[in-house]
């Protein structure tokens, strides 16, 4: 397999930048997400790792080669689309095949090659069947199975689940990392599902207009988001974000909302002015003692935990908290924050302001 490498990679669309100089690292055997909202650059960005686009500037490595200007031909790359690009009058063992037989591999090698993929994928019993017929599952099975028997260096997948009903697209995104796990591939993967990404992934690129917002493990990135457009599309609920007036110095330990001390992580920069509050609803917790007030607008059951949503002095809020926790809708209380996952933004830049608690994360690349 092959570690990928992109170095200030810049793409634009005449006057259009579509990627705006991204750089992040894809190590060897990883299952890598390039994840954002519709038009973020993800798409262009794989399209640049495979050689369908070439990048305006920068470089891209593939196991140490650098391949920037070289076509998709010549980079050992296979690619998988979201509308899984079948040959519609060949039956499921001769799509599988195509490769191979371009290539020009003997007819009793590529039969036990194919023969081979199709019993990792599943697929053994539809081999002769023709893809028309085929469910979108077992369709994707047989991208995929073509993907895979060609060995190749890394493979690059732009949303492939896209196009299946949601309980199977759940079913496939196991399948899919649970093969990765197998054949320990290098993987890139485009999606805009958060869910998708934080479910699969080992790590994340999060991007937003064509940058690079954030780049690091699922539970650090969610954790811990170096922006507030991270903050806001990680997460379900998303994070809380109250806007405030004030000043943190380096060594605070402490804010002040609506006149409310809250405990924050000991801080290593500072800043004033407008800044940015933020905290997982599972780290807002009803207490009548605490000094930040709110009153209570409205409840989501959802099983063991249910979602509690308080209007503040500085703006709603959400709180995940046990079901059995009795709250009634228009009551007053107070909140208490889990000081050490707190996160302050600059509300200027929307720049995660760097705390004893995140300097690790934020810092390291």
């Amino acid at each position: 397999m092959a570690q990928i490498v992109i170095k200030n990679v810049r793409k634009e669309f005449g006057a259009f930048t579509a990627v705006q100089s991204s750089s992040f690292t894809v190590e060897d055997g990883e299952f890598f997400m390039l994840l954002g909202p519709s038009g973020c650059g993800k798409t262009t960005t794989l399209r640049m790792i495979a050689g369908l686009e070439l990048p305006t500037a920068g470089e891209i490595f593939i196991d140490g080669e650098e391949v920037s200007q070289k076509p998709a031909s010549q980079r050992d790359i296979a690619f998988v689309f979201q509308m899984f690009a079948l040959y519609p009058h060949l039956n499921v063992r001769k799509n599988i095949s195509y490769p191979l037989v371009s290539q020009g591999m003997p007819r009793d090698q590529v039969r036990a090659k194919v023969n081979e993929v199709a019993e990792i994928l599943g697929i053994t019993s539809i081999l002769e069947k023709p893809v028309g017929g085929l469910s979108g599952g077992d369709r994707q099975r047989v991208a995929l199975g073509r993907a895979i028997v060609r060995d190749p260096a890394c493979f690059l997948m732009d949303e492939p689940l896209g196009a299946l009903d949601a309980e199977f697209r759940e079913r496939m995104a196991e399948e899919l990392r649970a093969l990765h796990d197998r054949m320990g591939a290098t993987t890139v993967y485009v999606t805009h599902d958060q869910l998708e990404a934080m479910q699969m992934g080992d790590k994340i690129v999060v991007m937003n207009h064509g940058v690079v917002e954030q780049f690091g493990r699922p539970q650090e990135i969610y954790d811990w988001p170096a922006t507030t457009f991270v903050a806001r599309f990680i997460g379900s609920p998303a994070m809380n974000l109250l806007p405030f007036e004030g000043m943190v110095g380096n060594g605070s330990h402490t804010v002040s909302l609506a006149g409310a001390a809250v405990a924050v992580p000991e801080m290593v920069s500072g800043g004033a002015g407008a800044l940015t509050f933020g905290v997982r609803p599972e780290h807002v917790h009803l207490s009548d003692s605490a000094a930040y007030r709110a009153r209570v607008v409205a409840t989501e059951y959802l099983g063991t935990t249910q979602i509690v949503t308080l209007d503040t002095p500085l703006g709603q809020v959400k709180s995940r908290i046990a079901s059995d926790i009795a709250v009634r809708i228009g009551e007053t209380t107070g909140l208490n924050f889990d000081a050490r996952s707190i996160t302050l933004f600059d509300s200027g830049t929307g720049r995660a302001m760097i705390s004893k608690a995140n300097q690790k994360v934020l810092t390291h690349g």
